[in-house]
């Protein structure tokens, strides 16, 4: 099944080092502890939470020479003086970045939903600032609009982990490949990595492991079904689909992609599915290994040693994740 091949292609090409996680995690605190320890603003903000693919640890390792992004949450209290002019809560937050060393100094702005600070040749961190209300409910802004949006920033972790347990712990690891795919093969460039995350992970179903016990048996096995899956969830639908953030907001993803971009992404993944599967059920062990590096590059090959890279840590971002069980699957060499 060629499992070690696949632990060696996530550890020394697909995966964040473990370096920059702990630089990750250093620099966020440091950035919160500027923009609390601020005197005006620091008395509104609460705390910081993780976002996006840092804490789903769907986070990857960027192209040569390009930062890789990251996300977290900046929990303040909501100021009715501000109610009209929304801007205030990432001006506030910049205000403090612009004139503070060394980020005065350092690419930064603010973007619709976000306030960034931009680190050369290494990482990209995104600021996103939201209230709690008293009935609960989580809310950020859309500078451009001035508005209030629903989010809920630990209902899509939850629902990550939910999918991944059904997956056999594998979920996190398609997402992965898949993002490599799009970043380093430049394959269905435009789709943003909330859209491919959330459609993989839809894909993941507890029914059809009833069907085929061992349907996420192990990592080539749930990459070949959950992207057949959504290859197939893909062709029945022409038109650009309306996704929901999964977490329960009543968010619409809509935004994110245009019609142009999902017929360019929907072509794509069935381009690679058919690749995954011919590669999977190659009956000739060295042919399939071709196969599976003529979609994931020379990345793809046996360790080298059986000591490990150390990469993706869990820097930050709670347990680890366990190993797959792998499976016997006869005539299947993928």
């Amino acid at each position: 099944m060629h499992a070690d091949y696949f632990k060696h292609f996530l550890d020394n090409t697909v995966n964040l080092s473990k370096f920059k996680l702990e630089l990750l995690d250093e620099r966020v605190n440091t950035i919160y502890g500027v923009l609390k320890g601020d005197d005006n603003l620091g008395p509104l903000i609460k705390k910081k939470i993780p976002q996006g693919s840092w804490p789903q640890k769907t986070i990857i390792s960027p192209q040569n020479g390009k930062a890789f992004d990251a996300d977290f949450m900046l929990q303040m209290v909501e100021d009715p003086d501000w109610a009209f002019d929304l801007r205030r809560y990432s001006d506030a937050i910049y205000n403090v970045l612009h004139n503070t060393s060394p980020y005065k100094d350092m690419p930064h702005g603010r973007k619709c939903r976000c306030v960034y600070i931009t680190y050369a040749n290494s990482m990209h961190v995104d600021i996103v600032p939201f209230v709690v209300r008293a009935d609960g409910t989580q809310w950020i802004i859309n500078r451009d609009k001035n508005v209030w949006e629903r989010t809920d920033t630990d209902g899509f972790t939850n629902w990550m982990r939910t999918k991944d347990a059904i997956a056999g712990r594998n979920l996190r690891k398609v997402i992965r490949i898949m993002k490599f795919l799009r970043d380093h093969k430049n394959s269905f460039t435009g789709t943003k990595s909330i859209l491919l995350t959330t459609l993989l992970g839809e894909q993941v179903e507890d029914w059809r492991k009833t069907v085929d016990a061992g349907y996420y048996a192990d990592l080539p096995t749930a990459l070949l079904h959950i992207v057949s899956d959504l290859d197939t969830w893909l062709q029945a639908r022409s038109t650009k689909p309306v996704v929901m953030d999964p977490s329960g907001s009543g968010t619409s993803f809509d935004h994110r992609w245009t019609q142009e971009t999902y017929a360019y992404f929907r072509d794509r993944i069935h381009v690679h599915a058919a690749e995954i599967q011919a590669a999977y059920y190659e009956t000739d062990p060295d042919e399939s290994v071709k196969k599976w590096q003529g979609l994931f590059g020379d990345g793809f090959a046996a360790p080298t040693s059986s000591a490990s890279s150390g990469k993706y840590s869990t820097v930050g971002t709670g347990a680890g994740t366990a190993g797959a069980a792998t499976v016997n699957l006869s005539g299947r060499a993928g």
